[in-house]
């Protein structure tokens, strides 16, 4: 029988309220001390075996500690029944949990990451290593004044120097963070933590462990093995804590520097890190492989009194589904059409068929995005562009190129959207030009946003140049040099600017309305500024251009209703 179940009070001043988690070596209790009048957190673990000696070693490791990053131990004791550990009690929720729900934010990760390095130094000083740092023994308060992030769990840590309690091949921990010489059985050190606190990081900047596989077994073939370069999941992150992350988790642990190192990259990065949060939906092959994947919050065999820290064991949330901006399959399939459409309307517009059949160089272009997004990209821009030169001539050529080589640099971090300018034009024949900044307004970040718009706009002019063809102001005057230096002049340096505006603000407009009535009024409001901008700065445009404008506001809305819920501006998610 439970033991928390028979008694009244434990250690004759605990009142034992509610179980907060169950695991192999016991259940944490939210508890009340009768005697200070405070909720405390009380893990009880009945007698068996050995585990009196471990609960023991467990608060000689615990009562080392005092950080603010560390959950504080009030009191250990026993009695006849079982054994307790009275610390304090952390209202919150594990980081396990908000990095599954996209509830963080790149600076969050970055702020709870110079938390647990700290907390970790403040323990390797003292001698002791965690052994099982994951998100799931990590807290974070629901009160900013308890401090951001707070480490758990301390069971399975070892004293430096001290005798161990398991034999040297015991192996402890969990195996999705585990070190390579951890999971072979031999001794650690503070670098067993420091790759757990860089798998970690890694997770929450990129929503995937990239050790964790279908099952226990296929995890433990990827331990040792080098991991993937975090900016390949995520272009967007900087340099220097991608590179410190990527260190910290190489499987040689001479070579991972140390958490020095990693909190100085990661801390100098918090003021540029993006602050919007929200996750974008998982690619099929995701979504199945995870289907499969056993919940890896269960310690490996091998004794110590782990505990589940403060969940149910076996029911650890699932990791986070492809939070942030590396491409999912979707992105990749819509790089690859929105490509393949643009070399066609290449080869339409030149009256000439690009090389080979071209049928078969569209299937290709569309293949070859979307297994190498960029680099297909620039390999059919490249082809176009030679197919230009071959038809018409170095005029038209060197207007196909200045459409086409501002995407790359201006909007890197979106590959899926670099054919997405092309669209202006198109739109533009079809006598609804100012429609586009709808589709620009759909990237994630305001640069991208910007960008696309503007981008957008260049493109149409180049494309009222290279074709001779009113779409909305009409082409400059003066022969193909001369004319796409005006492109940078007024008023169409202006319309630019208003396109790029547009896209830009858009999702503050819409997208964070509190009812559907706001929202449908934020986008007939957006899209009557749009159209009247245009109006004012291109009065001889064609009266399509107000009908584009017209045509945007349901577009914005729908956008909107099917973002519900994310975020309208870039919010913190920690004070």
């Amino acid at each position: 029988m439970d033991p928390a179940e028979t008694l009244e009070l434990v250690l004759e001043r605990y009142r034992l309220e509610r179980r907060l988690g169950a695991g192999g070596f016991g259940a944490v209790w939210r508890a009340h001390d009768v005697h200070l009048d405070r909720p405390v957190a009380v893990k009880v673990v009945p007698h068996a075996g050995g585990t009196r000696r471990r609960v023991e070693r467990e608060a000689l490791v615990a009562a080392r500690l005092n950080h603010p990053g560390i959950v504080t131990l009030y009191e250990a004791g026993s009695d006849d029944e079982a054994a307790y550990l009275v610390s304090e009690l952390v209202e919150g929720r594990m980081l396990a949990v908000l990095m599954a729900g996209g509830e963080l934010s790149d600076r969050d990760v970055l702020r709870i990451g110079v938390v647990l390095c700290d907390a970790l130094a403040h323990a390797h000083a003292a001698g002791v290593v965690h052994r099982d740092v994951k998100p799931q023994n990590v807290m974070v308060p629901s009160d900013p004044g308890r401090g951001l992030a707070k480490l758990t769990d301390f069971g399975i840590a070892t004293l430096v120097g001290s005798d161990p309690l398991t034999r040297t091949s015991d192996v402890v921990g969990t195996l999705a963070y585990m070190a390579p010489e951890q999971a072979e059985g031999g001794p650690v050190d503070g670098r067993a933590d420091l790759y757990a606190l860089g798998l970690v990081l890694y997770e929450g900047l990129t929503g995937t462990n990239p050790v964790r596989a279908a099952g226990p077994a296929a995890t433990a073939r990827r331990l040792g093995e080098p991991l993937p370069p975090l900016r390949r999941q995520r272009r967007d992150v900087a340099s220097g804590p991608a590179a410190a992350i990527d260190r910290a988790v190489r499987p040689d642990p001479p070579q991972r520097g140390d958490l020095a190192g990693l909190r100085e990259a990661v801390h100098d990065a918090i003021a540029r890190a993006p602050t919007a949060t929200g996750t974008i939906a998982p690619s099929f092959l995701e979504t199945r492989r995870l289907r499969r994947a056993a919940v890896d919050a269960e310690p490996v065999a091998g004794p110590g009194p782990t505990g589940p820290s403060w969940a149910p064991a076996g029911l650890a949330p699932a990791p986070a589904l492809g939070r942030g901006r590396h491409l999912a399959v979707a992105e990749r399939v819509i790089a690859g059409a929105l490509a393949a459409a643009l070399v066609a309307a290449v080869s339409l517009a030149l009256r000439e068929p690009l090389p080979g059949p071209a049928g078969a160089a569209v299937a290709g272009v569309f293949a070859l995005v979307v297994l190498l997004p960029r680099v297909g990209w620039m390999a059919a821009a490249v082809t176009a562009v030679a197919a230009a030169a071959a038809a018409l001539g170095a005029g038209p050529a060197l207007l196909l190129a200045a459409a086409l080589a501002p995407v790359p640099p201006l909007v890197f971090g979106a590959p899926w959207a670099w054919s997405l300018p092309g669209l202006a034009p198109a739109l533009g024949a079809a006598g609804v030009a100012t429609a586009f900044p709808v589709l620009a307004g759909q990237a994630r970040t305001g640069w991208q946003r910007a960008a696309l718009g503007g981008l957008g706009f260049w493109s149409l002019g180049v494309a009222e140049i290279l074709l001779d063809r009113r779409l909305l102001i009409g082409p400059p005057p003066g022969d193909d040099i001369a004319a796409l230096g005006r492109l940078v002049e007024s008023p169409q340096l202006a319309l630019a600017a208003l396109w790029a505006a547009a896209a830009l603000v858009l999702p503050w407009v819409v997208r964070g309305a509190g009812s559907l009535a706001v929202a449908a009024g934020g986008a007939l409001g957006w899209a009557a500024l749009l159209g009247l901008g245009t109006a004012a700065l291109a009065p001889d445009a064609p009266e399509g251009a107000l009908l584009g404008a017209a045509l945007a506001a349901p577009v914005a809305l729908v956008a909107a209703l099917a973002h519900r819920g994310e975020p309208k501006g870039a919010p913190q998610a920690f004070p």
